[in-house]
């Protein structure tokens, strides 16, 4: 037997069509595998679906883990689920893009500094040069710069797609990136490629969605974290967050509120992805909360 000291934590995520049996089942496995369970989370969707979250420590022995995984494909086949196992300890390894407006990237970069959001940074790519963003600490994130036009669009997600291969990229995040991608390369990036959208989706669309908002006398404004899709800004919704205004603020304001916003849903999105409290569901997710 092959055994190292140590526990390790994982967290399986499934869904999958809802009927008697599912929750004996899963737990019945750890059980024998002799895992404990520190959360366990679950969804009976009106859709007819079944959604689960599950925490537990395993002790590091590969027998152990072997004997589990096995069972958990058994269970899949049986229960026609879709799943995965995650070891909390290795961290998701994240593209980061941006385009002129950084507040989002310094967030991230901040609160993966300080311990409070468990990433692991393998580029930051954006469209305009580095003396751009001489402000920012990078550390030493590999720095890419991509310059865009309608011409040279293609060459451009080329070698962006290079780069994501390169640092094998698990996670894509739009951090206020003001560039469209092509369908081909969203294909590329199922339930992998997250966007911060500057309005309460549904809502104003375009680069000065602030300024629609003001001209329309809102009283609340708001900002979503969603998957990429083809569909523009219609991907599955993983946060949303919003902050009522007044007749006082000038679109000046509602900018400044608007990036505070923008801040904390992106950074609570990426979170709640990495620490895979996200199941998606169609055109929808189902969001395992802390």
């Amino acid at each position: 037997m092959i055994k190292t000291d140590g526990i390790i934590e994982y967290v399986l995520t499934l869904s999958c069509p809802d009927q008697p049996g599912i929750v004996a089942a899963i737990s019945t496995g750890l059980f024998e595998a002799k895992a404990n369970i520190l959360e366990s989370q679950q969804h009976d969707d009106p859709s007819g679906r079944f959604f689960m979250r599950v925490v537990f420590a395993l002790e590091n022995q590969s027998e152990l883990y072997e004997w589990l995984y096995t069972r958990l494909e058994a269970l899949a086949g049986q229960f026609k689920m879709t799943w995965s196992l995650h070891n909390r300890s290795k961290r998701r390894r994240v593209m980061l893009m941006v385009s002129k407006m950084d507040h989002c990237l310094v967030d991230l970069l901040y609160r993966w500094r300080i311990g409070e959001l468990p990433i692991e940074p393998v580029a930051i790519v954006a469209n305009y040069p580095k003396e751009e963003y001489a402000h920012i600490e990078m550390k030493d994130i590999p720095f890419y710069y991509l310059p865009i036009s309608k011409e040279t669009k293609k060459e451009q997600e080329q070698q962006l797609w290079d780069i994501i291969k390169e640092t094998r990229t698990e996670l894509v995040v739009l951090a206020r990136y003001m560039q469209i991608l092509s369908a081909d390369m969203i294909k590329k990036l199922p339930g992998q490629c997250i966007n911060i959208h500057h309005s309460f989706l549904p809502g104003f669309k375009g680069a000065k969605a602030y300024h629609q908002a003001f001209a329309r006398g809102v009283k609340l404004i708001g900002a979503t974290a969603h998957y990429v899709t083809e569909d523009l800004d219609e991907g599955p919704i993983i946060e949303q967050d919003v902050e009522r205004v007044s007749h006082r603020d000038i679109p000046e304001d509602l900018v400044r509120k608007g990036r505070d916003i923008e801040r904390r849903v992106l950074a609570k999105a990426v979170r709640y992805h990495v620490e895979n409290r996200v199941i998606l569901n169609g055109n929808k997710t189902v969001i395992f909360a802390d």
